[in-house]
């Protein structure tokens, strides 16, 4: 039997117009794209979102337009709330519930050096405003430091607390999570990588290059389901590939010139996020023409 909310998500990327302001339209032709691409659903104002530098009222806006743009689709809705003043991420929880988001995510808080204690409260706070399962969220690469492993149980330990989105190396403490807590659901978060946790027993994946290449991701997760290592292996390897490419340009300036060289203008990054090279539109053109890449493109 599946755990709550498993399955292959798309870190939804955020649309901007050409002066950096939320664009409803260009976030409408971003979903449908994404939608297209047979995954579980859609992940809504994380950091692939550049939530961190969008306002709260942006936020709210995003969260409406894509359950406006879903409606019917089928897909699974996590919003992500995780925002540091626990005040706005209480309202940004608020009005998923009331637009029927099917489930919440949340960042530790993480704009100052914050004790476990400060932590746990943040959960706590959080997962008792609404009655939707929470997926808490272990990235040490955005917090500046991995939580204790006691720390991340009495997280899940909370109500309404339903698993967790695991963006670390660390895999023995993604096992020793999985032998203490079974229960909870389990997500994987660095995608080039995916298949390193997954054979270990994760329950889904949630991520930035889903946006792109969410059929191979879905594909992927069937295989590893299947047992087909050689077509799991097969299928990590391409997505290794456009990572490597992606690296090099910066993941979210490259992730938006790809999707404009598949179509869809998801405009500019926010200041200061920026390209580290000054030909990234010809490199992701490049990247996505590749036949291993543009096999699994929408």
């Amino acid at each position: 039997m599946s755990k709550p909310l498993s399955g292959m998500y798309a870190a939804l990327m955020s649309a901007f117009d050409d002066d950096g302001a939320f664009s409803p339209e260009r976030q409408s032709a971003l979903n449908a794209y994404v939608l297209r691409q047979g995954l579980t659903g859609l992940y809504v104002g994380g950091s692939s979102a550049e939530s961190g530098l969008m306002e709260t009222e942006a936020l709210l806006e995003q969260q409406a337009v894509v359950a406006r743009d879903a409606k019917g689709s089928g897909a699974t809705l996590i919003a992500h709330v995780g925002v540091p003043a626990l005040a706005d991420a209480r309202k940004l929880a608020r009005n998923a519930k009331s637009l029927g988001y099917d489930g919440l995510s949340a960042l530790p808080p993480h704009s100052y050096p914050f004790s476990d204690g400060e932590i746990l409260g943040y959960y706590k706070g959080l997962a008792a405003e609404t009655d939707l399962p929470l997926i808490v969220y272990e990235v040490p690469i955005r917090t500046g430091r991995p939580l204790p492993l006691e720390l991340l149980i009495d997280v899940l330990d909370l109500p309404n607390v339903a698993g967790i989105k695991f963006t670390s190396t660390d895999l023995f403490k993604l096992t020793m999570l999985r032998v203490k807590r079974p229960d909870s659901t389990y997500f994987f978060g660095f995608d080039e990588i995916y298949l390193s946790a997954a054979a270990l027993g994760t329950d889904g994946g949630i991520g930035t290059t889903y946006n792109i290449l969410g059929r191979l991701y879905a594909a992927l997760h069937e295989a590893v389901g299947a047992r087909d290592l050689d077509r799991a292996r097969a299928l990590q390897d391409v997505s290794a590939e456009f990572v490597t490419g992606l690296l090099d340009v910066g993941v979210l300036p490259g992730m938006k010139a790809a999707l404009r060289a598949c179509g869809i203008d998801c405009g500019p990054t926010r200041a200061p996020l920026a390209s580290r090279v000054p030909d990234a539109e010809a490199r992701m053109r490049e990247l996505v023409s590749r036949p291993s890449v543009r096999d699994w493109l929408v």
